[in-house]
């Protein structure tokens, strides 16, 4: 009996290093069924095949590309009639969100042999339900894109700037998003501008059905459906909808009592001028080519066509901390 179906996707950074000992783990252990892609294009085939050999759990090992292509199709493919089993991410990419949040991290083997362990002696306790975020350009015959965790305006901004001017320079990750905080701190801060700097950020429109709208320029804009928050905010009331919200003003004053906040774990346990918090099950998002990631793919919103952001029926996953 299959009791872990594995997805890799070999192309994805992470893989380069750590998928040959995955290959290696998985050939010797008769539990895993291991199928890799080499393209987002072919995990609805994948899925399509993981599916006949009903296994207790889905492992993604991938980028954040990856994990979005295998959770939009396992959300609206239909290839498991009834309920999809839980999923699981391996730690890999650039940000690993989604694994942190499930508990998932260190090294993907012995994740893996973590993962099996909990298969074989049954599920249900590890298993927690977390929504996803559909995004569409709010058309009734659009295709939703669906992830867990976006990053607008200035966020967005920073990611860019970070995917196109500093990984490059092949440093580690973490130097890499260090450098990238002080050069949007300096620009911030000084008004530094120059091609080697990050951009000035845009104007965008946030609008929360029911509770109002927010519009200005921001430094930071975060949605997630994830059980925290990036830095650990917890805002708002769940009855107004799964999807978390924060956005911090591009300002000074508000960028120094979001680090403040973050470094002393105080963010949504009070108002904050420029800091603003909420949840909400449906929220736009408009600019003239405001950009949004969401789990490492971009996407743009344009003059009178906006990125509207909905959440899903909730997604079985597996957390390894019971």
């Amino acid at each position: 009996m299959v009791r872990v179906a594995l997805l890799s996707n070999p192309k994805s950074t992470g893989n380069r290093q750590t998928l040959p000992r995955v290959r290696s783990y998985c050939a010797s252990n008769p539990d895993i069924f291991h199928y890799e892609v080499e393209h987002v294009d072919q995990i609805g085939r994948a899925l399509q095949t993981i599916a006949r050999v009903e296994p207790t759990v889905i492992v993604i090992n991938g980028g954040d590309g990856t994990v979005q292509a295998a959770l939009t199709e396992l959300y609206q493919g239909a290839h498991f009639p009834g309920r999809v089993p839980p999923i699981a991410v391996l730690p890999n990419g650039k940000t690993n969100l989604i694994a942190l949040d499930l508990g998932i991290h260190g090294d993907p083997i012995k994740a893996l042999e973590r993962i099996v362990a909990i298969a074989k002696a049954g599920v249900d306790e590890h298993v927690v339900a977390r929504e996803l975020i559909a995004l569409s350009d709010g058309q009734a015959d659009s295709r939703p894109v669906l992830g867990m965790f976006l990053g607008g305006a200035g966020l967005a901004d920073s990611i860019l700037y970070c995917r196109n001017r500093i990984y490059p320079l092949g440093l580690s990750n973490g130097l890499s998003h260090f450098l990238t905080a002080l050069a949007v701190i300096a620009s911030i801060l000084f008004g530094i501008r120059g091609r080697f700097m990050p951009p000035s950020t845009r104007p965008v429109s946030i609008s929360l059905i029911r509770d109002g709208q927010l519009a200005g320029r921001f430094a930071v804009l975060i949605v997630t459906t994830l059980e925290k928050l990036l830095l650990g905010a917890r805002p708002g009331d769940s009855r107004t909808g799964n999807m978390k919200l924060m956005a911090v003003d591009q300002s000074v004053p508000a960028l120094f009592r979001f680090l403040w906040a973050s470094l002393f774990k105080g963010l949504g346990k009070g108002a904050m001028q420029g800091i603003h918090m909420a949840q909400g099950d449906t929220i736009r998002i408009e600019g003239d080519r405001s950009s949004v990631i969401l789990d490492g793919e971009l996407f743009e919103a344009a003059e009178g066509r906006p990125i509207v952001l909905r959440s899903t029926a909730p997604v079985p996953f597996l957390r390894l901390a019971a």
